[in-house]
Formats: structure tokens, sequence, C-alpha cells
């Protein structure tokens, strides 16, 4: 059975930092892309960021360039979302997902992935 489980949610004030994390287990995701995507109530869920299997290539959604940083432990079967100078307008759902998909392509690809997480709380108060 395929998990993608993510951590690292929570509360933080705003100009903090939160690194959220993604385990993968149940198949080999070697070729897969990773990424994180996020929703807020009321809202679509939109893209945040994508990095390819051997870490070399990534991209980010432009509202989080500069402020957030995606990297990943092959040995560990993990992704990672660090999240600095977090705003308001950054609290949503988290959620991992793994697809075959080109990175360059996730920012604008409407299409469902592959597999998915359950999705962590990430709350920023003002």
């Amino acid at each position: 059975q395929v998990q993608l489980v993510e951590s690292g949610g929570g509360l933080v004030q705003a100009g903090g930092s939160l690194r959220l994390s993604c385990e993968a287990s149940g198949r080999t995701f070697s070729n897969y892309v990773m990424g994180w995507f996020r929703q807020a109530p009321e809202k679509e869920r939109e893209f945040v960021a994508a990095i390819s299997w051997s870490g070399g290539s990534t991209t980010y959604a432009d509202s989080v360039k500069g402020r957030f940083t995606i990297s990943k432990d092959n040995a560990k079967n993990t992704v990672y979302l660090q999240m600095n100078s977090l705003k308001p307008e950054d609290t949503a759902v988290y959620y991992c997902a793994a697809d075959r998909l080109v990175v360059s392509l996730w920012p604008t690809d409407k299409r469902r992935k592959a597999y998915w997480g359950q999705g962590t709380q990430v709350t920023v108060s003002s």
C-alpha cells in the first residue's frame, strides 16, 4: 500500500519558520517527482514546490520563492519543505504529492497527481 505521510505542521507567528516532512512508503519512488500543494479554506488547491528524483531540479510558486525551500533525502524516502518568513496568507493544509510528471510542468498542470498524502495544517498568526 502506497503511503505519503506528512508531518511538521502547526501554529506559528508571522515571520516564523516551520519544516514539513513527507515520508513515502509502500513502493519505490524512483524517477518520481515529489511536491507540495496547499489548500486554504474556500480556496482551490494550489501548487507550492516540486523536486526531481535526483534533487537536481526544483520549481516554486511565485508566492513562496525566496522563502520556501524544497529538498529530499532519498535514503529516507522523505521530502522536506522548509518554510521561512511565514505570512498569514500561508495558512493552509499542506499536501505532499508524487507523480512522474516532469518538474517544470508542476506549476501549471491541473491534473490530479498520482499519489497524495493526507495533509498537515499550517496556521500562521498575525
